[in-house]
Formats: structure tokens, C-alpha cells, sequence
């Protein structure tokens, strides 16, 4: 054999000449190769898991033999016995370059790993580039002849190591430092431990021998409810997942209600930072348990949510966000500590708040951004979270505009008279028989409809409790298709003579119609519910409007939902009754709860957080509050779908579906 072997690692290409007996991980650093490890090479993490190719390859002019590889040896066996190894895996760093070598890596052995999007509520391609990262070192014990101080003596080692030089240590390490370093001494001679250092230069944890993996928390901090996700930041897996009721609830249902607790009673900011701060403890609590984890190896957290819940959580008073023109405090995406935000993750654990892109624009609607990337996109894409406010942001790649609209807690159920909140036991799906115009409809926690064999046992635990977001959506929109009411919203029963209809009960000189009765409890829609969804739909759809404008186009290619209600709306009744804009139904789709998503993307991704913060800096806001279109747009959007756009698709697909002719 020659002195130097020729070296190729697959996917990546990339090749060199080395000396024979040079181990494949050395190998793999120097020419950046994206190859795994924690233990630097110690055959304790098996991080860097490579596949040998054997055989003659034409193209790279190599001869790939298996004799061109060091024979399997003990500490391959130990690990392999201990952990498990697959028959074609080796690991690199115990095995050395004897010849001319083909490798592959595979994609879990990938520092820099691709995670692929399989459904709505999973991240987009994305390339996991940890925040965060571990690195085992072994270091000589002091003496006599070699006092350095702890703190030196471990920096050398990583910087021999791990070519880190310069770390910042946080205080609470230094504290720590000592105990864990002599913890350590337990594994042999030496003291063992493995360090965490987040974004290249300051070390925020140290624990006793070798630690292999440590976790973050992706949060959205919504107006009614809390979500998060407990994620291994390694490769991404959800560990647990947990959500809770916003306790803020108690000084006002919605946004404004708040702020305007807030205007009338000075100095209650505190509280209401309390409220969601304890709240984000119990979640952190929640997600530890379920995963069985230690609080202190959550090391990172990201967070999304609206502007007045994002100041909130980092304890600044939101009251200037109800009062033109709107400032916000803070924009840009923002590293905290989370013992300043009394979050009982690691002592020296940050949080990281994604940007806002305006005063009612937060960084709820960048994690929407960040998870749809509409600023990728060729198509001009539309994208909506609805709740209490819809975030509207419209665009591609060549420029994004966003603003944010007024809806109101219509799309909740809320304000609705037999309304109430997504759970067990409310209406969800509703249809109208266009002959005969009585309903049938579906329930959250049963799978039959009401006209199905099996609904009522099904439901007898149950109960039929309301009607929610969906459910009145549908409503709506069937009473409208059906006839029942007319572009207007106005109940056509007389004309369509059913004062016999039991579905039908007088109210003064108008009508409701029933969904459901069981004895006394009867669940209704009024015209004022009628009216409700009418109000909150103008304001969204004016808001679209506005954007199209600023654009410059008059038509959508693509549209995303998104959020809870999105999650759960027919996408061709919500623009049956107008919520959105006309545009082929097979591009219009829910996009899951995309603020939660994009809040695990910057979890994952430091690279992402770069990108994020560049892209909200680029977005232009329009503030429809002082827009004075909108209210022509309003006018015209309280038609059911719309006063004067034609709705040329939306037809089309009714048709087909047998819900109206033409």
C-alpha cells in the first residue's frame, strides 16, 4: 500500500489524500465533513456511525476493498455490545484508513441533519443547526506541579479539543464547575465532563462524565391557550408536548380587553407578567415529567406569540400598543435568560423570542412566516392566522407585506349565543338537506353524525354542548348555499314558508334555526350569530384586501390557514362565506398550528434565526386601522361571499361538490 489512501465521503462528495492510518473522523474534520460527535473521538457517544462502500467506483477512480479499512476492534465491540451497532457501521473515530476509501455518512451521523416536512403540523425542510451544542473533554487533575485554576485547566482542554477559544462562562457554570469537574473523577484517573456552549462562544452548562443529549422548548404563547413542544436538540424528535389554558383570561377575554385592563389600572403589568410567567413554569413541568427529564437539561427556549403577549412574557408593559401609533418596545429577536423570566429551566438556559414585525404584527405571524416561507415562494401566497386578530401576510420572494385585522371571537365561539370553545361535545361539522332544510351535523369526540346509526350511544357521555368555531362557519355558509339566507344574512323563512319547520322558531319578526334539541337545551343559530360571523369574516377579508392592493395584484395563487380555528375550518366553506379570496380550492390548506412550528424551527435552527430576523426587517406593514379603504372594503365584504367579486372558483368547486348549481 502507498503512504497516503485516497478518501471520499458520500453524500457531500467531498475527498482528499491521507496517511494510512489516519481514523475516518480525523479525516472527516479536515476536509468539513458534516460528521458527528460529542465525545471528540472517545467511542463513548457513537455519533459518527459511517458506512463503508466496497467495490470498484469508476467515476471517483477508486477501488474500495474492505481490506482497506482497520479490523473491527475491542472498543467497537464494547460499544457495540453496550449501545448496538448495525453490521455495515463502523464508527469513525476508532477506524482507520488503510487504502482507497468510500464512505457514507448517514443522515442521523449528520451534525447539520435534514428534517423533512411529512404533514401540516411538522417543520419545513429544515437543516438542524443546533443553538446548543455538547462537548465531552478530559482533563488532567491539578497538583503540586500543575495548579491551574479549574476554569483554566478546561479551557485548555477545549481548546485543544474543540478548537473553542475565548468562551464567556456564565456565572452559574463557574459555581458548578468545581463539583462537576470532581463528580467526574468517579468515571478514572481524569476528570471527565461534558460542557454546553451555546452559539460558539459562552459556555451555559457542565455536567460530571460523558452527556449525550439536552433538550429546548418551543412555546406559543397564545391569547386564550399556551402550547409547547419539549424537543431533543439533536435531531429534533418531540419528547413531550403540553398546553394550558392563558391565565390572563381573568383580566380580559381578548387582546384589547386586556390593554384596556391595563389603561384603566396602573401598575397591574406585573401581574399579568406573573400570570403567563407561572404558567410557562407549569408548562415546563408538564412537557419534563411526561418526557421523564431532568428541568435543568432544557437548555433553550423559543418563543412565539402576539405583541401584547410577547412584552407580557418578558415583563414590559404593553399599554402603548392600544395607542396610535402602536410602538412596540422591542422588534427584534431577543436572547433572555430564562431565570430573569422566573422559568425553571437550567440556571443559565436562555430564551429566545422571535422577532415582531409591528405594534398588532407579532412574533406570532414570524413563526407563521418562518414555517410557510412565503419569502421562498414564486407564487403569490397568502397566508392567514386566524383567531381573535387575523395576521395577514401576503407575498413571495421578491417582497412580503403583512398587517393585522379585527375579527373578534366570533371564529372561537365566542359571542356566538350556543357558542363555546373547540371541546368535547361541540358541533363542529353541520350540512343542511337542501329539501327537506333540516341539519345533520358532527360533534368533537364522536366519529358518526347525528343521522348515523350509533351517534346517540356515542354521545350519550358526551352530550351535544354547542357550537364552536367550525361548526358555525359551516353553519353559516349551509344556511347560505340552502337558501335559508341571503347574500344579505338575513333569514329568508318567510319566503320559503316554515312556520310548521321544527327547525325553525320565531323570534319576534325573525327567525332561528335550530341544530339541535334535547328537551330543554337547544342549540341554535340566531341572526345575530349570523351577523357576528358576518362582522369578524368582513374584517379579515378587507384586511387581504388592502394587502392585494399594496401589491398590486387582484388574485392569490396560494392560501394557508393557520392557527387553531384554521386548523379545523373546510377550507371551501370559509370561502363560501367570503373569508378569504377567491382562488383554486386545491391551493388553499390549513397549515396547522405554523406560529408553533416556526417557534420549533428557530428552536432547532441558529441559521433560522438569522433568517427570520432578516426577513421581518424586510416585511412592510399596513395598518388598517387608519387605512381608509378599509372600510369601503368592509361594506363590501358583509355579502355572503361578497358584494361584487364574482367568486368565479369558489363556484366551480360548489358545483362539483353538488353543494349549489350554476
Amino acid at each position: 500500500m502507498n503512504s497516503k489512501a485516497k478518501l471520499v465521503f458520500m453524500p457531500s462528495g467531498k475527498r482528499g489524500e491521507f496517511p494510512v492510518g489516519t481514523s475516518l473522523l480525523d479525516a472527516s474534520r479536515s476536509l468539513g465533513v458534516d460528521l458527528d460527535t460529542v465525545c471528540g473521538g472517545r467511542a463513548v457517544c457513537g455519533r459518527c456511525q459511517i458506512e463503508p462502500s466496497f467495490g470498484e467506483f469508476a467515476k471517483l477512480q477508486i477501488n474500495s476493498d474492505p481490506a482497506h479499512l482497520s479490523e473491527f476492534g475491542p472498543t467497537e465491540e464494547r460499544y457495540k455490545k453496550i449501545k448496538g451497532l448495525g453490521d455495515k457501521r463502523r464508527l469513525g473515530c476508532q477506524t482507520q484508513l488503510l487504502g482507497d476509501l468510500v464512505v457514507d455518512v448517514p443522515e442521523e451521523s449528520q451534525i447539520h441533519r435534514q428534517m423533512v416536512r411529512k404533514s401540516a403540523d411538522e417543520i419545513r425542510d429544515l437543516v438542524i443547526d443546533p443553538v446548543v451544542t455538547l462537548h465531552y473533554v478530559e482533563l488532567p487533575k491539578p497538583s503540586m506541579e500543575d495548579q491551574r485554576s479549574d476554569l483554566e485547566r478546561i479551557n485548555a482542554s477545549l481548546s485543544d479539543e474543540w478548537g473553542l477559544s475565548g468562551l464567556k462562562w456564565d456565572i452559574s457554570c463557574l459555581g458548578e464547575l468545581s463539583a462537576a469537574l470532581r463528580a467526574g473523577e468517579v468515571y478514572g484517573g481524569e476528570f471527565k465532563a461534558t460542557v454546553a456552549v451555546r452559539a460558539g462562544h459562552e459556555v451555559i452548562a457542565v455536567w460530571p462524565g460523558f452527556k449525550e443529549r439536552v433538550f429546548g422548548i418551543a412555546v406559543d404563547v397564545g391569547t386564550t391557550t399556551v402550547a409547547g413542544h419539549l424537543c431533543a436538540l439533536d435531531n429534533g424528535d418531540v419528547m413531550a408536548s403540553s398546553g394550558l389554558m392563558n391565565p390572563q383570561i381573568r383580566y380580559g377575554e381578548d387582546l384589547m380587553s386586556r390593554i384596556s385592563y391595563l389603561q384603566q389600572n396602573e401598575n397591574e403589568a406585573p401581574n399579568l407578567t406573573a400570570a403567563i410567567q407561572t404558567a410557562l413554569a407549569d408548562l415546563v413541568d408538564a412537557v419534563c415529567k411526561e418526557a421523564d427529564i431532568s428541568p435543568a437539561d432544557v437548555v433553550e427556549m423559543t418563543i412565539v406569540g402576539n405583541p401584547t403577549m410577547h412584552h407580557l412574557v418578558m415583563g414590559i408593559d404593553p399599554t402603548q400598543l392600544g395607542m396610535e401609533p402602536f410602538p412596540l418596545v422591542v422588534d427584534e429577536g431577543t436572547s433572555v435568560h430564562a431565570r430573569d423570566l422566573n422559568i425553571p429551566i437550567n440556571r443559565a438556559g436562555y430564551v429566545w423570542f422571535l422577532p415582531c414585525i409591528a405594534g398588532h404584527v407579532g412574533a406570532d405571524t414570524a413563526g407563521v412566516i418562518l414555517s410557510q416561507a412565503p419569502h421562498l415562494s414564486e407564487e403569490m401566497t397568502l397566508v392567514i392566522d386566524v383567531g381573535t386578530n387575523a395576521e395577514i401576510v401576503l407575498g413571495h420572494k421578491d417582497r412580503l407585506i403583512a398587517c393585522s385585522s379585527p375579527t373578534g371571537p366570533a371564529f372561537e365561539g365566542a359571542q356566538i349565543t350556543c357558542g363555546q370553545r373547540a371541546a368535547p361535545g361541540a358541533i363542529e361539522r353541520v350540512r343542511i338537506d337542501r329539501e327537506t332544510l333540516k341539519p345533520r351535523f358532527k360533534i368533537i369526540g364522536v366519529e358518526q353524525w347525528s343521522d348515523e346509526d350509533g351517534f346517540d350511544e356515542a354521545a350519550e357521555n358526551i352530550g351535544v354542548a354547542g357550537i364552536c368555531g367550525s361548526g358555525i362557519i359551516e353553519a353559516v355558509a349551509e344556511l347560505f348555499l340552502s337558501g335559508i339566507v341571503d347574500a344579505s344574512g338575513r333569514m329568508q323563512a318567510k319566503k320559503l314558508d316554515v312556520a310548521d319547520h321544527p327547525n325553525f322558531v320565531a323570534k319576534g319578526r325573525n327567525f332561528e334555526y335550530v341544530l339541535h334539541r334535547d328537551g330543554d337545551r337547544v342549540i341554535y343559530v340566531s341572526p345575530s350569530d349570523i351577523r357576528a360571523i358576518q362582522l369578524a369574516k368582513s374584517a379579515c377579508y378587507s384586511g387581504v384586501r388592502l394587502l392585494m392592493d399594496r401589491m398590486g395584484t387582484d388574485h392569490v395563487d396560494r392560501i394557508y390557514l393557520a392557527g387553531a380555528f384554521g386548523s379545523y375550518i373546510d377550507v371551501g366553506y370559509a370561502m363560501a362565506i367570503g373569508l378569504i379570496p377567491d382562488c383554486d380550492l386545491d391551493k388553499v390548506s390549513s397549515a396547522g398550528n405554523a406560529a408553533g412550528t416556526g417557534a420549533r424551527i428557530a428552536l432547532l435552527s441558529a441559521s433560522s434565526r438569522a433568517e427570520i430576523d432578516r426577513v421581518c426587517r424586510m416585511v412592510d406593514k399596513v395598518e388598517t386601522a387608519i387605512e381608509p379603504e378599509f372600510q369601503d372594503y368592509f361594506v363590501a365584504a358583509m355579502s355572503l361571499p361578497h358584494s361584487t367579486e364574482p367568486f368565479d372558483k369558489l363556484n366551480d368547486w360548489l358545483v362539483k361538490q353538488g353543494l349549489a348549481s350554476r
